[in-house]
């Protein structure tokens, strides 16, 4: 079934709103937009839509452009942005309006504040609504809950049996959720603050689905200085190293591809896809990180389906595998070995390339190249090699 995801970022969020002016949506967190991180945390869903404040515009288009460097693709599932209204709920309607054109058969309704949901959650919203009609991610409460007096003295004590605390994303089949806001607008009722209590009001049965609690919404300053604490603490993550190897045969042929670069030479290489060796072994490296196979078990050279494929194809999808198990690209080192062609004139053009498909600064792409001195397989000019380190951050 089609999904699509409804990212809800029109509010303004005064309590969390910076010095400047920016507000929580767009506030960097880990060297990004908190709605960039969003976004791409829906890169799996076949539609993406946002609905913004009217006067973010600019904003936005950071921010989709920031969520590309995190998962590359991610922009071409994005929608135009639409604006929202006065209230959440007018918002949200705003948005179901804005994909009725679309009609998913799914869809996924998540604040913009909640950059930290994962792919296993979202996975886990999708697949309770292959049996349910509607299903939101929930945490049951584990505090005392207490009732106090306009004093702030305690009155009581309340019991958490069977009680939840609601969180997004809030998932439904499309067709329902949509009619049940269009009919909770006619009856004028505007003060619902989530989906599923739209849901509710049109006796749509909701499922729960337990969530993790480190899918938090940002709502104040101090909630923005503690996530940007706690992405960047060693705290909460640890490192992974992964190491990749690959070689190529020279054959007939004018170029050769090394790291994304079309490079001419006087030979081609021997190779199902495209010989990338700089791209193979990268992409060996990350996969060797996470500890998921290698290039030959995800893309097998015996697949016609990979024959002459660009090997960019094989990075973005380790990448994209780093990424769902909650880790991210720290730094990445690719070294080249062979006599011929020559590296130097096309070194910064294969790092931006690599930075460009993992969606990380340049800097952080390392890149060299060597000679065996002539002696070897490679030193004889019958072929190239390229080695590869990959430092991915999980946490």
């Amino acid at each position: 079934m089609s999904s699509a995801a409804l990212i809800v970022a029109a509010g303004r969020g005064t309590r969390a709103t910076r010095a400047d002016g920016r507000p929580k949506q767009y506030v960097s967190i880990g060297g990004a937009p908190v709605l960039a991180r969003t976004i791409a945390a829906f890169a799996g869903c076949d539609t993406i839509q946002v609905v913004i404040h009217p006067g973010d515009a600019e904003s936005y288009r950071a921010a989709a452009v920031a969520a590309e460097r995190l998962a590359p693709g991610v922009r071409a599932r994005l929608r135009e942005p639409v604006p929202g209204g006065a209230t959440r709920q007018a918002s949200v309607r705003a948005g179901l309006e804005a994909l009725v054109e679309r009609s998913p058969d799914l869809v996924l309704i998540h604040d913009a504040a909640r950059p930290f949901v994962t792919a296993a959650e979202i996975d886990a919203v999708l697949t309770a609504l292959a049996t349910q009609t509607a299903a939101i991610l929930a945490l049951p409460l584990s505090d005392t809950l207490k009732r106090a007096d306009a004093d702030g003295r305690i009155t009581g004590t309340i019991s958490r049996d069977g009680l939840w605390r609601a969180m997004t994303p809030q998932g439904f089949h499309f067709a329902p959720i949509l009619a049940a806001h269009r009919a909770a607008a006619a009856a004028g009722r505007d003060d619902l603050t989530d989906d599923a209590a739209v849901a509710e009001l049109a006796d749509l049965p909701v499922a729960l689905v337990p969530g993790l609690a480190g899918n938090v919404k940002l709502t104040t300053a101090e909630d923005l200085d503690l996530a940007e604490r706690a992405f960047c603490s060693p705290a909460v993550a640890y490192v992974r190293t992964g190491t990749g190897f690959d070689v190529h045969r020279f054959c007939g042929g004018d170029h050769v591809w090394l790291c994304g670069v079309r490079i001419a030479h006087t030979h081609g290489v021997e190779a199902h896809s495209d010989g990338d060796v700089g791209l193979h072994a990268l992409t060996d490296a990350l996969l060797g990180a996470i500890g998921d196979g290698d290039i030959g078990q995800h893309f097998p050279p015996s697949d016609p389906e990979w024959k002459g494929a660009a090997s960019h194809l094989f990075l973005a999808d380790a990448a994209r595998r780093v990424r769902e198990r909650g880790g991210r690209v720290s730094n990445v080192d690719v070294t080249i070995l062979c006599e011929a062609p020559r590296i130097g004139p096309h070194r910064e053009a294969m790092r931006a390339r690599i930075a460009e498909v993992l969606g990380i600064e340049v800097e952080r792409v390392g890149l060299k190249a060597t000679t065996t001195e002539r002696m070897g397989f490679t030193g004889r000019g019958e072929g190239l090699a390229a080695m590869a380190v990959a430092t991915v951050v999980m946490g």
